[in-house]
């Protein structure tokens, strides 16, 4: 039997944005073996006539591993029911190694409570040994956390590294590279990276730009500050010539939406200085966030701790609350998604909570944070639809979902401490229904290209992310009529339709529309 599966009259799109062929496809032993018109015999024969098949959706920018669900949800079924098959975590600033002591984990307490985990690696090489004895249904690859770095040189402390200090950073980020990591995020934004200075973080830059890896920043500022974040990320570029994304990349409320085209600019005149800057972007106008954000940002600069012994303090809270009633923020438009304790709150806006406690909406805010230990995850009516479209016909912009995989077996008690966002059931779906069907801004070989081959190529994964001979045979087959995200704020946990196979690295995770149960993801580890 030459071929395991054999997938017949499918329309074929390579990754590249040259177009597609109807073309029929043959899968031995992991990997694409031939490509044409093809009569041999297989072990299985996919019937795809009318159906787009395509390389496997690649998400740079994931949280499977900083909310935990890379152990409490293998199968990443809301990830794979998009046609995802790799995922990057280590986002955000944040990894689960290297972990010098216990402690360091605290880095994802914002995702997860970190009182539940168990961490039984230090080094990224043990972290990701973990996981292939753990077997997952989806590749994974990951960075190191700029925030894990600190912690496990200077702890909890928002200063300065000293040159010592900075010196055994350097040591943990290159050891980390050798042992498979793609690359360093960094999130500018977070009270402890915050203190880090420009030499700490170009220098960090230029290791990880010695070894052909990838930087990742989620920007310091995405909402009026935007472009004074993006001139500083441009330098940090300039002096390190590292390859660099934006995660996520957005412009937050008003006083951001009028500098969007100037952020814009301030990009393309970066990559016309041959600087390596991308972008990846998700398809929702409501953002995942973090409640305690909204707090003055001299609060930010100080730990957990100190923040809430700051709300403890009557008069310094009434301050922090005329600074909250002078954002005019729109608390109709700000829903609580997730709590540590009091979940209660979970699914309503601020102003339904203001509403029905007859406090002011700044003392529901100050509330929330001090009963949940500053734990409070919301949605934010904050990003201008048109800008999604715009940043998505950019010849450097990539898919995104910023979010995580979650299986179904969990639903129920998920649904009783959280509202996963949208985006972790329904990124990619919604980029091809909304964005190359109904307002025709990409055609449909632009779209798959910024969910394939380009995700892999800027983050130098081999063998992946296009349908070629010798390639992993990470495959999606859809229905283009049909493919369609279901996931909505209000109850999130619905799978997309319109997927009908998905296989990773040759064997179906997705079979008919189905889940199959089926472990065969791979770790993924960048070559030396």
């Amino acid at each position: 039997m030459k071929y395991d599966f054999l997938i017949k009259n499918g329309i074929i799109f390579d990754g590249e944005k040259s177009g597609f062929v109807r073309d029929d496809l043959g899968i031995k032993n992991e990997k694409i073996k031939d490509l044409g018109k093809l009569e041999e015999s297989a072990g299985r024969i996919i019937d795809a006539n009318n159906m787009y098949v395509c390389p496997g959706f690649i998400d740079l920018t994931n949280h499977s591993d900083t909310f935990w669900t890379l152990f409490s949800d293998p199968y990443q079924e809301s990830l794979v029911s998009q046609g995802v098959t790799t995922i990057l975590g280590g986002n955000c600033g944040s990894s689960l190694a290297p972990i010098v002591s216990p402690q360091n984990i605290e880095t994802v307490q914002k995702w997860t409570d970190i009182s539940k985990i168990n961490v039984d690696w230090q080094s990224p090489d043990e972290f990701l040994d973990r996981l292939e004895r753990h077997h997952l249904a989806i590749n994974f690859a990951t960075l190191i956390g700029h925030g894990v770095l600190r912690r496990n040189v200077i702890g909890n402390e928002t200063r300065n590294a000293s040159e010592e200090e900075l010196r055994k950073m350097e040591f943990l980020l290159e050891k980390s590279l050798e042992e498979g990591a793609f690359g360093l995020s960094f999130n500018l934004g977070a009270a402890h990276e915050k203190a880090a200075s420009s030499k700490e973080i170009i220098e960090l830059s230029k290791i990880v730009q010695s070894k052909n890896g990838l930087i990742k920043h989620h920007l310091e500022d995405e909402g009026k500050n935007i472009l004074p974040s993006i001139a500083h990320l441009i330098g940090y570029i300039r002096e390190s010539k590292a390859k660099t994304q934006i995660s996520h990349f957005k412009a937050i409320g008003r006083s951001a939406w009028e500098k969007f085209d100037e952020a814009i600019a301030l990009i393309e005149r970066a990559r016309e200085e041959n600087l390596s800057l991308t972008i990846d972007v998700f398809p929702y106008t409501k953002t995942g966030s973090n409640l305690y954000q909204f707090l003055p940002e001299y609060m930010l600069k100080n730990g957990k701790s100190e923040i809430l012994k700051t709300l403890s303090r009557p008069e310094e809270r009434e301050s922090v609350s005329k600074y909250l009633q002078g954002l005019t923020l729109h608390y109709d438009k700000i829903t609580v998604a997730a709590t540590l304790w009091d979940t209660n709150a979970i699914g309503k806006t601020i102003a339904e909570l203001a509403q029905s406690t007859g406090f002011m909406p700044e003392e529901v805010i100050l509330n929330l944070l001090e009963l949940n230990g500053l734990h409070v995850s919301i949605f934010n009516e904050a990003i201008k639809e048109e800008h999604i479209g715009e940043l998505l016909k950019k010849s450097w912009a990539m898919i995104g979902s910023d979010g995580a995989g979650y299986d179904s077996v969990n639903f129920k008690s998920l649904t009783l401490d959280r509202l996963p966002h949208p985006r972790s059931f329904g990124a990619f779906p919604r980029v091809f229904s909304d964005f190359v069907i109904n307002k025709q801004i990409l055609s449909w070989q632009e779209a798959i290209y910024k969910a394939t081959s380009l995700p892999a190529k800027t983050l130098g994964i081999v063998q992946r992310g296009e349908i070629k001979e010798g390639f992993y045979a990470d495959i999606v087959i859809f229905n283009p009529e049909k493919i369609e995200d279901k996931a909505t704020y209000e109850n999130p946990f619905q799978f997309s339709s319109g997927v009908e196979w998905v296989f990773i690295n040759g064997e179906p995770v997705i079979e008919e529309g189905k889940i199959t149960k089926k472990k065969t993801g791979m770790i993924l580890r960048r070559k030396n």
